[in-house]
């Protein structure tokens, strides 16, 4: 589902890579982020193949792509997450992501609601139990929980007509205590799954992009 978005910035002068991890029936989380850690160990590990500056990678994804594209980059070096998906000898930290339509704050009031709400199964079914059930497993699941002054920039983008909470706003007020490049885009008049509409989608783009130029690329 991410191949245009993979093949469109690939054509703005980066090495792009699609990748899978497991989902909610396959594995509870952390399942999830161990597989999304174990790609980026496989990056590095074969950089020279692929023309890959392992000092540089970044990360972006949709909805839950998005929440653990953040999650990434706020969890490098948490050993409860990097899995045995192999290659443990590299690092699976990043240096920059953009978290679209993303959840940031798992501790939330608003998801502790949802987790106990049996009509909205699918915070139970990711992290194995509600919030009062599994605390802990919000806590490592959420990428403001993580945050510290050794993060790389993160940023967020949202359709307008999505939930106010894809804008990370306490996670972004975090990061900018820290001193930690952020930001937003919220594109007029999208929705959830922004990346299906070209006009949207070019928006995104070119805000993902120019993050990562400044933040990747200028970064020499």
């Amino acid at each position: 589902g991410m191949t245009a978005l993979a093949q469109t910035i690939a054509s703005k002068g980066y090495v792009a890579v699609t990748i899978t991890y497991r989902l909610r029936d396959e594995a509870i989380f952390p399942a999830a982020i161990q597989d999304c850690k174990a790609a980026v160990r496989w990056l590095r590990a074969n950089a020279e193949k692929y023309g890959i500056d392992k000092k540089k990678i970044g990360a972006t994804g949709m909805s839950a792509g998005g929440h653990l594209a953040a999650l990434l980059a706020t969890s490098g070096g948490v050993k409860e997450l990097e899995g045995a998906g192999g290659l443990n000898d590299y690092r699976s930290d990043i240096q920059a992501s953009v978290g679209a339509g993303a959840q940031s704050d798992l501790e939330s009031e608003r998801i502790q609601n949802l987790s106990r709400d049996p009509a909205d199964p699918f915070y139970t079914g990711f992290l194995g139990g509600t919030f009062d059930q599994v605390p802990a497993q919000y806590a490592l699941a959420s990428p403001r929980h993580h945050l510290d002054e050794k993060d790389p920039p993160l940023a967020f983008a949202s359709g307008e007509l999505d939930d106010a909470s894809t804008h990370g706003d306490a996670t972004r007020a975090d990061l900018e205590k820290l001193g930690i490049a952020t930001g937003l885009l919220v594109i007029p008049g999208a929705p959830h799954g922004f990346t299906g509409g070209q006009p949207w989608f070019d928006q995104f783009v070119e805000f993902t992009v120019g993050f990562f130029d400044t933040h990747l690329k200028a970064a020499e």
